[in-house]
C-alpha cells in the first residue's frame, strides 16, 4: 500500500466508523424476550382509556394474548369458547390476562377503544383489559409474531412460557379437546410451584399486522 493511500484510509477510518454507529442507532433494536429472564415492561392505553403496565401487576401472575378479530385461528379458540373459558379460569385463580392487538391502523384487525369493547362483549370476553397497541411498540418489546401468541409471567415478573396456546396448529375447533393446552398447563404448574414443563412453543396463527 503507498503511503497516500495508507493516509487515505487512516482518514476515512473514523468517518466509517462514525457512519456505522449512526446506522446502528438510527435502526429499531427489538431483542426477543428470553424465558427465565424479566420480561419487558410496558405501558399502553386499554380500549377503556386506563393506562396498563406489566409493573402495576407485580406480585401477580399475567397472561398476554395477542389478538386480532379477523383472524381465522383467533376465531377457533373463541369460536369455541376455549379462549374466554381459559381466561375466566385464570381470573378465578387471581391471573392477570391481558388481550394485546397490534395491528396497525389501516391494516386487518386493528381496533379502536371503543370497537374493541364492542368485540370483547360480542365474544364474552374474560380478560382483565383488552390493550391497543397500534404503535407496535409491546409486540416489538415481546417479539410476538402470531395472533394468537402467548405468554405467561410469574409474579415476580419472569417469563415463564412464549408460544403458542396449545399443540395443534390448525384453525379446527374440533382439535382442540386433542391438543396439550400450553397455557393453562404452565399456569397450573406456576400455581403448584414447578418448573413449567414445556417452557417455548411455536407460536400459530395469523402474522402480527404491525404498521412497521
Amino acid at each position: 500500500m503507498t503511503k497516500k493511500a495508507m493516509d487515505l484510509e487512516i482518514a476515512m477510518t473514523p468517518r466509517i466508523t462514525l457512519i456505522a454507529a449512526a446506522l446502528a442507532f438510527a435502526a429499531p433494536a427489538f431483542a426477543a424476550p428470553v424465558v427465565g429472564q424479566p420480561a419487558p415492561d410496558f405501558s399502553v392505553t386499554d380500549a377503556s382509556g386506563k393506562t396498563q403496565s406489566l409493573a402495576a401487576y407485580k406480585g401477580r401472575t399475567v397472561v398476554l394474548e395477542w389478538n386480532n378479530p379477523e383472524c381465522p385461528f383467533v376465531g377457533k379458540h373463541y369460536g369455541a369458547k376455549n379462549m374466554q373459558a381459559q381466561q375466566a379460569e385464570a381470573a378465578s385463580e387471581g391471573v392477570v390476562w391481558l388481550t394485546v392487538n397490534s395491528g396497525a391502523s389501516g391494516k386487518q384487525g386493528h381496533l379502536d377503544g371503543a370497537a374493541a369493547n364492542a368485540y370483547v362483549a360480542k365474544v364474552g370476553g374474560k380478560e382483565a383489559a383488552y390493550l391497543i397497541d397500534g404503535d407496535g411498540k409491546v409486540g416489538h418489546a415481546y417479539d410476538a409474531k402470531t395472533t394468537p401468541h402467548m405468554y405467561v409471567i410469574d409474579k415476580d415478573g419472569v417469563l415463564r412460557y412464549m408460544g403458542g396456546i396449545d399443540s395443534i396448529a390448525s384453525t379446527d375447533k374440533e382439535d382442540i379437546p386433542k391438543a396439550t393446552q400450553y397455557v393453562r398447563q404452565a399456569l397450573a404448574e406456576i400455581k403448584d410451584g414447578k418448573a413449567v414443563s414445556v417452557p417455548t412453543s411455536e407460536p400459530y396463527g395469523c402474522s402480527v399486522k404491525y404498521g412497521s
